[in-house]
């Protein structure tokens, strides 16, 4: 039996992720493209990250200091809040909240990833940070405010 998938699916890796991550399928929306993605920052697999990019942004430039973030972060959990493909299915935006420790620091990235389709294929292309309210609910998927979990300074 394998171990579950980090991505948050709820199966096993071996039957979610880690096909993608081989490279023996590609991902079929851009909701399991981003979860790919988590995972393979979480098993350290730059190669992955680095083809999944969008050709155009010429990841290869990213790849050092990927390697080197992998030293001090621990990919801690994924929540996906959104996920939607235009209706020329030609992009897709997923929402997410991911938590992580760098140097043994607690932190976050809330994103809005934007992914284009090519030639049957999603990439990753780029992302913005929805704002967060004090008394919106929290990203993190807890039901509490963001005042009083990921949001308290």
């Amino acid at each position: 039996m394998s171990e579950p998938c980090p991505c948050g699916s709820g199966m096993q890796y071996s039957l979610c992720c880690e096909s993608y991550l081989k490279g023996a399928s590609l991902p079929a929306t851009p909701e399991v493209l981003m979860r790919s993605r988590y995972c393979a920052y979480v098993k350290r697999n730059t190669r992955y990250l680095i083809d999944s990019w969008h050709p155009s942004c010429h990841a290869e430039r990213f790849a050092e200091s990927i390697e080197e973030s992998y030293i001090a972060t621990q990919w801690l959990g994924l929540n996906v809040i959104s996920s939607e493909i235009t209706a020329d299915s030609a992009q897709g935006y997923v929402t997410f909240f991911a938590r992580f420790t760098e140097n043994q620091r607690e932190s976050f990235i809330h994103e809005r990833s934007r992914f284009l389709r090519e030639e049957q294929r999603w990439y990753y292309i780029d992302g913005t940070f929805p704002p967060i309210g004090r008394n919106d609910q929290c990203p993190c998927g807890s039901g509490k405010k963001y005042k009083k979990c990921c949001g308290q300074n």
